[in-house]
């Protein structure tokens, strides 16, 4: 198991214009990535920050993510809504 955190920071007043987005590409990440297992939006206290928790098979799946058309095409139309982005990438231990 391969698992993605990342937390966006939003410029002011671009919430209601990158959720959207956001969640399609989840979905469609889910319903077209044959590694994707998971892929959570959350909402917290601040409303200009955006959580996600994505689980793949393995980092080749999440490396194949990244490549995918659906995710260019967000990451392109989104990069201006973005203040920061920071990304954390977990291991499963094996027991």
């Amino acid at each position: 198991m391969f698992v993605v955190t990342v937390t966006f920071t939003l410029k002011p007043g671009t919430r209601d214009t990158f959720l959207p987005l956001m969640v399609e590409n989840a979905s469609t990440s889910l319903c077209e990535e044959p590694g994707c297992q998971q892929f959570d939006v959350c909402l917290g206290g601040n409303p200009e920050t955006v959580f996600l928790y994505e689980v793949y098979d393995d980092s080749v799946a999440f490396s194949a993510h990244l490549e995918s058309a659906h995710f260019k095409s967000f990451d392109a139309a989104v990069a201006d809504m973005i203040a920061t982005k920071t990304v954390h990438q977990y291991f499963e231990v094996i027991r």
